[in-house]
């Protein structure tokens, strides 16, 4: 649950490094509340719950992705690779499971030892 304060207290700062595991923590918990509140929506027959999540992690999700795309030695906007149907998505999954690289122009490895 720390990366995913950690990923909101960052709610717009698209600089800087993300390791694989704050990504994927952050990820696997945006996902969570996603169904919990899909569930919730289901209850309620609305779709109210679902739509102010999505919208209100927008940024921050986008923000994550960004520095993690960074510490794989890429620009953030390769996320635009997400609008091509399948093979984008596919390819960003690629990027996103990579391992850090060493210090890059997007700051130092955050693991604190060059791999």
């Amino acid at each position: 649950m720390e990366y995913f304060v950690g990923g909101l207290k960052k709610y717009a700062d698209f600089t800087g490094r993300a390791r694989r595991k704050e990504f994927w923590m952050y990820t696997l918990f945006y996902l969570i509340f996603y169904v919990l509140a899909a569930f919730v929506d289901s209850l309620l027959g609305t779709m109210i719950f679902t739509a102010i999540l999505s919208l209100g992690l927008l940024l921050p999700t986008i923000a994550i992705a960004a520095r993690r795309l960074h510490d794989t030695g890429r620009s953030g906007w390769w996320q635009l690779l997400g609008l091509i149907p399948l093979i984008g998505a596919i390819v960003l999954i690629v990027f996103y499971v990579q391992d850090s690289i060493g210090e890059n122009e997007y700051g130092a490895n955050p693991k604190g030892v060059e791999a």
